[in-house]
């Protein structure tokens, strides 16, 4: 990125100073501009995570939790958890994300600025949940199931672990090794399953219409049933399935589709103009994500019925192949598609959830934070930079670096999850895993950026309200709404991983602000110091962070403090 005469001063003078004899400081350079993500692909980041087997595998969910009345429960709580994830996503963009120069960290910033005395004990309870929970092992076993059923082989097989253990440690290995080569990867897949999308749609419809597809054994009779129980308002509506139960768990399995949202908000500081382009492209993707799950679910209901074989299947798509093409053949390459639609989850989370880990490791509150907030030049670029030396240049040595630590650290807690969950078969640990992410990383972490919003908006009003840069349509509606949703769902529904999670936090946080500064007589003093800039060098750009310098340090503790 071109500077201006006296912003190539600073930069040099920082690199300098961390680069000193018997410096300490941990120099953490941003991502360059020719190297950060563009509208595109932050709408790919979107896309990629919102997209996988939540469309097959939540929908069945909601249609088994339905019984024979499909539509009521299965469209109407799709209904309302899209307008809940719109207003989680107004939300985010609200709180923090474009208020002064952002910052890759997600929840972790808001959280911190909301909820900032005493220090730590936030960045601990936080850091506790996602460090340990941050990750897509569910994902993974259904991957590695999905792979064994489009094999025809008995997908509750130890071998479906060995492939989960496999793909996890595949996205690790690219985001470490080629950061352009893991967004190119990205963004590949999420126009794939943007394009399988389309296709279910299309299919769906033609069914619906008549078409037969080869399939021989009297294709108009699905087509004739599913028209007069999914789509006949007398019948769909005239039995009441309005238990609290039913609609606590159809709106939150199918909040969990929505999910994908916050991964552009986790890289920040990696996203090209983000005061300008972040949330159009933000919200043009979740419209898009909104439209085409509305017509996957309908195009669903062309052809699937609740005639009993629904609880036999792993998923909808199954079924809806299975009905449409007559054959087995047709399912199992569904399957294998949404394996490799599983893996785009699995590679987005990996990239977007690695930086957050870091951002954790920079307040120091990891053992060896020092050595997990690091980015180095990854393989790719070391390797060019010796066979092509002529092409290198200054920049090169930060043109594209990656978390390679926080990727280990990232991958370490993923083996620790399968590990603590081998004793399950795998169709119930992947129930559990995206159990307990779904309640503690989207539920129970939405519900306090939410209600930290509207702690802004109504005690802290004019000052907040100068420094946010972003006004969501309706004013606080949003985190009202979400707010509210995400807490009659929390408190009554999370189960107690979910609670204990954040009891172990707060104990994490009283051991090191609390008990090790007592046996030390010490406390850690943390200084990050950042480097902003305009964007591109032009007067009138954008403030950008362009590096940070990072430091801890264990200081004599005040005799008098009661810390």
């Amino acid at each position: 990125m071109p500077f201006t005469p006296e912003d190539q001063v600073r930069v040099d003078e920082a690199e300098r100073e961390a680069r000193a004899a018997g410096s300490a400081k941990l120099l953490s350079k941003d991502t360059s501009e020719s190297q950060k993500l563009g509208p595109f692909s932050v709408a790919c980041t979107v896309w990629n995570r919102a997209i996988g087997n939540t469309v097959v595998a939540s929908v069945r969910v909601l249609h088994v939790i339905a019984d024979e009345h499909i539509p009521r429960l299965c469209i109407t709580p799709s209904l309302g958890s899209r307008r809940i994830r719109r207003r989680n996503e107004l939300t985010d963009n609200e709180d923090g994300a474009l208020t002064n120069v952002p910052r890759s960290g997600g929840e972790k910033n808001y959280l911190e600025h909301i909820y900032d005395s005493p220090q730590f004990r936030t960045t601990c309870i936080y850091g506790f949940i996602f460090i340990v929970f941050g990750n897509l092992c569910g994902n993974a076993i259904a991957l590695g199931m999905y792979v064994l059923q489009a094999a025809d082989m008995d997908v509750d097989a130890p071998l479906s672990r060995g492939i989960a253990v496999v793909a996890l440690t595949a996205a690790c290995v690219l985001h470490a090794g080629w950061r352009r080569g893991g967004i190119v990867v990205n963004n590949v897949l999420a126009v794939i399953k943007i394009g399988i999308l389309l296709a279910i749609i299309g299919i769906g419809f033609a069914y619906a219409a008549g078409a037969s597809f080869g399939n021989n054994s009297g294709e108009k009779a699905p087509v004739i049933t599913a028209k007069e129980t999914n789509f006949n308002v007398h019948k769909s509506f005239s039995h009441v399935q309005g238990d609290f139960a039913s609609y606590a768990n159809a709106i939150i399995f199918t909040v969990y589709s929505f999910s994908g949202f916050q991964q552009p908000f986790y890289v920040m500081s990696e996203v090209s103009q983000p005061k300008k382009k972040f949330a159009k492209s933000v919200s043009a993707a979740m419209m898009v994500i909104v439209v085409l799950f509305m017509l996957v679910n309908v195009a669903y209901l062309c052809v699937v019925t609740n005639d009993g074989d629904l609880d036999a299947e792993l998923d909808m798509a199954t079924t809806f192949f299975r009905k449409v093409f007559g054959n087995e053949t047709a399912p199992r390459i569904m399957s294998g598609i949404i394996a490799l639609s599983i893996f785009g989850n699995i590679v987005i989370m990996t990239f977007t959830a690695s930086r957050v880990k870091q951002e954790i490791a920079k307040e120091g509150v990891l053992p060896f934070s020092r050595f997990f907030a690091m980015s180095v030049s990854t393989p790719v670029v070391w390797t060019m930079r010796k066979l092509r030396p002529s092409k290198a240049s200054s920049n090169d040595a930060w043109l594209e670096q990656s978390p390679a630590p926080a990727l280990f650290l990232h991958w370490l807690f993923t083996m620790l999850l399968m590990a603590a969950t081998s004793s399950l078969a795998p169709g119930v640990a992947y129930q559990v895993l995206v159990s307990v992410y779904l309640y503690t990383v989207v539920l129970m972490v939405g519900l306090f950026v939410a209600g930290g919003l509207l702690y802004l908006r109504w005690c802290r009003g004019k000052e907040w309200t100068d420094q946010s840069g972003f006004r969501p349509w309706g004013g606080p509606t949003a985190a009202i709404v979400y707010s509210e949703v995400e807490r009659g769902y929390s408190w009554y529904v999370v189960p107690t991983v979910g609670i204990s999670s954040a009891v172990m936090g707060y104990v994490y946080y009283l051991v090191f602000a609390k008990v090790i500064p007592r046996l030390r007589q010490q406390v850690l003093v943390v200084e990050r110091d950042p480097l902003i800039v305009r964007q591109g060098g032009k007067p009138d750009g954008e403030w950008v962070q362009i590096l940070e310098t990072i430091d801890f340090w264990w200081s004599a503790r005040d005799p008098h403090s009661k810390a």
